[in-house]
């Protein structure tokens, strides 16, 4: 399969093969399933497994510098108080050139891959460039 007819389906981390948390769950256990799989980013869905935002470490990691409350007291939180709630997204039909393009040009390592509302799997930077340099 040429480079110009790859798709994000045929790189993509399917389901199970990323952490995903519901709305919820409380950042640790969010954090501790991250760090399960050692990605550095959550995908937070509901119970129709509709995306409602995604968490990454440099997310948590921003937001440690700037909590105001007790560092207990953040931890406990929801995962989605301090998820992104508006993540850039793609399909799992769309081109993957022009996925990594979107990827570079929004200069974000994951994209959350959707279809029809629902969270299907996780496009991740070094999948997609491992796809692409074989060619």
């Amino acid at each position: 399969m040429s480079i110009q007819n790859k798709k994000v389906s045929d790189v993509m981390l399917d389901i199970g093969s990323f952490p995903i948390v519901n709305d919820s769950t409380i950042l640790k256990e969010a954090l501790e399933i991250m760090d399960d799989f050692r990605l550095g980013i959550a995908c937070v869905i509901d119970h129709n497994s509709q995306l409602l935002g995604i968490i990454t470490d440099g997310d948590i990691r921003r937001k440690l510098l700037v909590v105001q409350k007790p560092l207990a007291a953040f931890f406990i939180d929801d995962v989605i108080n301090q998820a992104i709630k508006n993540p850039v997204t793609t399909s799992s039909e769309i081109n993957l050139v022009d996925a990594v393009s979107l990827m570079e040009e929004k200069q974000v390592w994951d994209l959350p891959v959707v279809d029809n509302s629902k969270l299907v799997g996780l496009l991740h930077l070094h999948s997609a460039a491992k796809a692409l340099l074989e060619g």
